[in-house]
């Protein structure tokens, strides 16, 4: 009976690993063309859907660019995307989509028109607080004059982010802005992975001088926080490093990353979210893919999205 029961068990976990896969949403260029998506079995090998060509092209905002597109499945059993519309203007992108092919209207979320001196808001991500039956939307923000200053270099003296978020059950009311995670340095491209009962901030340090560029962690109990500012050491290695999304594959939690100076994706990986290791030399990535999101979807829209030319 014990041998049976084995054979059940290990036959039941890999039809159930069958029925999903991974995507990854990301952007070229500068992200005039729009959604990208590329796929993987097993999180390592990534391949372009559609011929590498664009899934959604951008309308919303003045300069219409789809940058950082952040897609979750939510719990309404609809995909929701939002993206980085603007260098410069106070508002995100957003859509929705039952199958990651055919999207609703684009929109346009003025998520910092209240503040009237913000330079930008850059990075937008989603996730779904189940505690409180809400969407998060959280992206950075530079207010000249509002947060303690950093060391800049020249280029950079501008910009001081932090990370702002509102939240939404249905997309259509929005939760006043509030800062949401306020460090003592300059802060960009966070998100949320919740693991065992932990949630897990990953974010950029993005101080300049002397510059830092690498990704950290800070963890709560809950998805809504609060964070604690006080962040781990670097995990990720002596380069720059930027885009983090997170996905848990087996035993591991994987964290891939934008080497923006050196054009190429890195990855490292995880057992206990403490000792990391630097697979980057394992992983291959389509070229020219740009700062997105890893994450999984059934096995059915995967072979939906094979089957678009």
């Amino acid at each position: 009976m014990r041998y049976l029961f084995f054979l059940f068990t290990l036959l039941y976990l890999q039809t159930n690993a069958q029925k999903q896969t991974y995507l990854f949403s990301y952007f070229t260029d500068n992200g005039q063309d729009g959604l990208h998506l590329a796929s993987s079995k097993d999180g390592l090998k990534w391949e372009t859907l559609k011929g590498g060509k664009s899934f959604l092209t951008p309308t919303a905002g003045d300069d219409k660019l789809m940058r950082d597109p952040c897609i979750i499945f939510g719990a309404d059993g609809l995909f929701h995307m939002v993206w980085t519309c603007s260098w410069k203007e106070h508002q995100i992108g957003y859509a929705y989509s039952k199958d990651l092919i055919n999207w609703s209207q684009q929109q346009t979320l003025p998520v910092m028109a209240h503040e009237a001196e913000a330079k930008n808001c850059w990075a937008p991500e989603l996730v779904y607080d189940a505690a409180n039956k809400n969407y998060i939307i959280y992206w950075a923000t530079t207010i000249p004059g509002r947060h303690s200053q950093v060391a800049t270099s020249e280029t950079e003296k501008d910009f001081n982010h932090r990370i702002y978020c509102t939240t939404t059950s249905d997309f259509k009311t929005f939760s006043p802005t509030k800062l949401f995670f306020n460090p003592e340095f300059s802060v960009i491209d966070a998100t949320i992975l919740s693991k065992d009962g932990t949630s897990y901030m990953f974010l950029k340090n993005e101080n300049s001088n002397p510059p830092e560029k690498n990704i950290r962690i800070t963890k709560a109990q809950s998805v809504a926080g609060p964070y604690p500012t006080k962040v781990s050491e670097p995990i990720t290695g002596k380069y720059w490093a930027e885009g983090p999304t997170a996905l848990q594959i087996g035993k591991y939690v994987y964290v891939y990353f934008d080497q923006y100076t050196e054009d190429k994706y890195g990855a490292i990986r995880s057992k206990d979210m403490i000792d990391w290791e630097d697979v980057s030399d394992k992983i291959s990535f389509p070229k020219g893919l740009r700062h997105g999101t890893a994450f999984k979807v059934s096995r059915k829209i995967s072979n939906q999205l094979n089957q678009i030319k």
